[in-house]
């Protein structure tokens, strides 16, 4: 049986790790804080670790879904670190959002340490992990990411290897810069409907049907104009991803304004109170003026 180590049960870890133990691989999972780990066990079955490299150790894949560029490096290759555990041959899969340079990084250390890197963020929202229907954009090297892709298929409705290592973010990065400026352009669609005093709802069924129709309007405008946003990805994170983007477009000399913008309403959000609302609370700010 392939075994598979997970680190990192986030909200989109905990139901990702848990589609893995559904589909029949051996998991091991490991959390910083181990309770988290220990509801996991008890609700799915596998074992849990009490560090990344007791969770690697022996595994075939280590999958992992952690928070930023620190938390990555230290997940692989600081003490109690997967990488020194792995045995040779094994390879990491990284769906963490980080950027291309840490990427490149591990892949070298990887490689160094006779082990395949695959950069793998991924796509869909917590809904996404938990239904097993995650857009994953991939980087590294063709074989390496032939064999894990079987294993990410557990929980993904597409997977692709896009290119070398680092071009899996560098996807991901497309997909945020895309998404800032779809979520803001629905924002001022529904502002726009509520101080013209027409029903919200009615005009997304209209509209939603022709060239202005999105995922983020077919699934998060109902709890926009319920001025709810309780639905996963947080605008914290967002802003993290955005930053990666805007420091990469700097290196690259590519133009992003309207995502640069973006970025700033997002930090006009959290000055709100916002930071663990959802991405599609960028309404907040165009009620806020009112």
């Amino acid at each position: 049986m392939t075994r598979v180590a997970f680190l990192g049960l986030g909200v989109m870890g905990y139901p990702m790790a848990g589609h893995l133990k559904s589909k029949g691989f051996e998991v091991v999972v490991y959390n910083r804080t181990a309770a988290k780990a220990e509801g996991w066990v008890k609700e799915h079955g596998g074992e849990m670790a009490l560090t990344p490299a007791g969770a690697a150790e022996g595994a075939d894949f280590v999958m992992a879904c952690v928070g930023n560029d620190d938390d990555l490096r230290q997940v692989c290759v600081c003490e109690g670190g997967a990488f020194a555990a792995m045995k040779d041959g094994a390879i990491f899969v990284d769906h963490t959002t980080v950027s291309a340079k840490v990427t490149r990084e591990l892949y070298e250390a990887a490689g160094a340490a006779g082990l395949g890197f695959v950069d793998a963020p991924i796509s869909g929202g917590q809904a996404g992990a938990e239904n097993g229907v995650l857009s994953i954009m991939c980087g590294g090297d063709a074989d390496t990411y032939t064999k894990a892709e079987p294993v990410m298929e557990s929980y993904a409705r597409i997977c692709r290897r896009i290119g070398e290592s680092g071009a899996g973010q560098m996807t991901k990065m497309c997909n945020q810069i895309a998404i800032a400026g779809v979520v803001q352009g629905l924002s001022e669609a529904l502002h726009f409907a509520e101080k013209a005093g027409l029903d919200g709802a009615a005009v997304v069924e209209v509209i939603s049907q022709g060239a202005a129709g999105s995922w983020q309007m077919s699934n998060r405008y109902e709890t926009m104009i319920a001025d709810h946003f309780e639905h996963g990805f947080a605008v914290d994170w967002m802003r993290k991803d955005l930053g990666i983007c805007l420091d990469t477009a700097d290196e690259t000399g590519a133009s992003l304004p309207v995502t640069a913008l973006v970025d700033q309403f997002y930090k006009d959000v959290q000055k709100l109170g916002g930071g663990r609302w959802d991405t599609s609370s960028l309404i907040k700010r165009l009620r806020a003026l009112d």
